[in-house]
């Protein structure tokens, strides 16, 4: 991972709604309809934050025949956390030694 992932990461999490919309998939898959009536916003809003989350690989998007579904990829999201871990961490050879 390189810093302009985590950048895109810390830049979709920056937003108090779009944490809120990942706890509501905590739960489990949702339909963007039940997300939208949460929040009361128009659908090219909830798609521009539903994209910033997808394109940072925090979650998945599923296309049925008349809706869209999200849910938060756990795999991606972990494997964020361990290599964050190692990179706040310090190391042999960290930038720092250079």
């Amino acid at each position: 991972m390189n810093y302009k992932d985590y950048a895109k990461v810390f830049k979709a999490l920056s937003n108090p709604k779009r944490l809120e919309i990942l706890d509501m998939l905590s739960c489990g898959e949702l339909c963007a309809c039940k997300i939208q009536e949460r929040f009361d916003i128009t659908q090219p809003t909830l798609s521009h934050d539903m994209k910033l989350l997808k394109d940072a690989g925090i979650i998945k998007e599923r296309l049925d025949s008349r809706n869209r579904y999200y849910v938060i990829d756990c795999d991606y999201l972990d494997g964020f956390i361990d290599e964050f871990k190692a990179l706040t961490k310090e190391k042999e050879n960290c930038i720092c030694h250079k």
